[in-house]
């Protein structure tokens, strides 16, 4: 690997949003909250990926425009993206806010 190629950081695998509980045929009275407990999974989910938005992008803020384009961001985005509702994923809103700016 040589300065110039980019440091690309393995993402987590477990880092995908809960999906919804199954229907089932037969409820039984002992059956828990299937609803309560996806909503509460969804819930903690967007709270550590908010967070997470926070640890990585909000100390980028710290650098330079020019230091800030060589890593590929734009101040406007990362300010943005930290003004999202917290029901919307910022990482994601972000990351195809540049795939647009590809193109």
């Amino acid at each position: 690997m040589t300065q110039y190629q980019p440091i690309h950081r393995p993402t987590p695998t477990d880092d995908k949003a809960p999906t919804p509980p199954p229907r089932l045929a037969l409820y039984m009275p002992a059956t828990p909250p299937l609803g309560l407990i996806y909503a509460l999974e969804l819930w903690w989910w967007r709270y550590r990926r908010r967070r997470q938005f926070r640890q990585r992008f909000l100390p980028l803020l710290a650098h330079d425009d020019h230091i800030l384009e060589d890593m590929g961001h734009q101040r406007d985005d990362i300010l943005w993206a930290s003004r999202l509702p917290l029901k919307e994923d910022a990482h994601q809103a972000l990351t195809e806010r540049r795939a647009r700016y590809k193109r």
